[in-house]
């Protein structure tokens, strides 16, 4: 049965992410840049209807709706290579943008879209057999990604509580940014998905250079980058596999409480195009090198934490028994650290359709890849300093006024402060209790 996810891509970063992805997935699934099928693709082993609508005369056609107020990014969609991709009616944009501003997103020109917006996700909801949940693509930083993505995300939550709701979001980087208020717009959004996948653009930048080898990444880079995440994650919903992972599935094993729903993700291999020929992709070298910081979306120290939950997501030729003795080999590893009240630890996922890479990247093509999932108690450094960096500001009111002049009440950043606080004491109490069992043991 077929199980179909809507994805909506919200703000700037969110259609721009949604264009790579969707291109990667044409890629990946035989279909030309007007989504008819290539000749000589094969069908019989994929789930198209899971995320493609197919249309009358053939052509299949995303499940999603891209939104932005501003209009420069949607129009170069519209005018772009994959132009004929997609339903027009699904690509919504305004005159006037959000100016990085949570208040304008959520209140002002937020609730100016909205009925549109919900109006258009009417259309794609009531379209679906089987509506399995969905996917959203947003920065946190950005006005429209906080503002207009966490009023989306609650009228979502109010209509469609039971769905999954999976987040890819771009979360601040420590030292890179694009906005001096990204400290606010990310601490003011609440966070109401069911599992959050967060990235920064400073770690792929990173990636992209040391481990690509590509000098100086632009954003299309980095959202190829992402795009690949992206497709190893959903290719369980997309191609038929011996162990496939569906998306209640991540998050019943990725989250054991309800707030602590920030999985990292590390990929490897990630290759570049030149190294690719002198390198081998064995299953342990590329298990050991999930768990390196030099493969993690997110910039904090993986091996300071504990692992509370660990979704390993393998494409390609993989056997299911050798992937156990690599897992086994892992575990014995003196570095990683698993809570002890997690016995298994390990959730894995096996498909065999293996990653494809654009024909014009820099990325080396890779016959099988992994790419982990884990929530670790190591997340906490990179809240920690976005609550450091809101709190230097809030101290003095800076910028306060251009979101009250919104609409917005002051007390919310005082009650934005204070959830993030608990969330991060949530995670020191894990970590505290992890280090006195560990301390226990000797």
């Amino acid at each position: 049965m077929v199980r179909e996810c809507v994805s909506l891509h919200i703000g700037q970063a969110g259609c721009q992410i949604g264009a790579s992805c969707w291109e990667l997935y044409c890629l990946e699934h035989g279909l030309a840049e007007d989504g008819s099928i290539l000749e000589g693709s094969n069908r019989e082993d994929t789930n198209l209807d899971t995320l493609y609508s197919e249309s009358s005369s053939g052509r299949f056609v995303p499940r999603a709706l891209f939104v932005d107020f501003e209009p420069t990014v949607i129009d170069e969609i519209r005018h772009g290579k994959f132009s004929k991709l997609y339903n027009p009616g699904f690509m919504i944009s305004g005159m006037e943008d959000c100016s990085d501003n949570f208040a304008r997103g959520y209140y002002t020109e937020g609730k100016r879209h909205l009925n549109g917006v919900l109006e258009q996700l009417r259309r794609l909801t009531e379209a679906a057999e089987t509506l399995q949940g969905f996917l959203l693509f947003r920065s946190f930083g950005g006005g429209t990604g906080s503002g207009f993505g966490a009023l989306l995300m609650d009228r979502i939550c109010t209509d469609f509580g039971r769905k999954s709701k999976l987040e890819f979001a771009i979360y601040p980087a420590p030292s890179v940014s694009t906005s001096i208020v990204e400290p606010y717009n990310s601490i003011l959004t609440p966070h109401r998905s069911d599992v959050c996948f967060m990235m920064d653009n400073e770690a792929i930048f990173e990636i992209c250079q040391k481990r690509i080898d590509i000098e100086w990444p632009s954003y299309r880079n980095l959202n190829r980058l992402v795009s690949q995440v992206v497709s190893s994650i959903t290719a369980s919903l997309r191609f038929q596999g011996s162990l496939n992972v569906d998306l209640n599935e991540f998050q019943v094993n990725l989250v054991p409480f309800p707030r602590i729903h920030f999985p990292l993700i590390n990929m490897s291999p990630l290759i570049s195009r030149e190294r690719i020929n002198h390198a081998s992709c064995t299953i342990n070298e590329v298990t050991n090198d999930c768990f390196e910081d030099s493969t993690q979306m997110v910039k904090c120290k993986q091996k300071s934490g504990n692992f509370m939950a660990c979704c390993l997501l393998y494409r390609g030729d993989f056997n299911p028994t050798h992937v156990q003795e690599a897992i086994t080999k892992v575990k014995c590893r003196k570095d990683i650290h698993f809570v002890e009240w997690v016995p298994t630890g390990f959730k894995i996922g096996i498909n065999s359709c293996a990653p494809k890479v654009f024909p014009d990247d820099d990325l080396g093509q890779v016959s099988r890849s992994c790419t982990m999932l884990s929530n670790s108690t190591a997340v906490q450094e990179a809240w920690v300093r976005l609550h450091d960096k809101f709190t230097m500001m809030y101290s003095k009111r800076a910028f306060v006024h251009w979101y009250v002049g919104e609409g917005m009440e002051e007390a919310e950043f005082s009650e934005s402060q204070e959830s993030i606080s608990e969330l991060i004491s949530e995670y020191t109490e894990l970590q505290t209790l992890c280090e006195e069992s560990t301390g226990e043991e000797y």
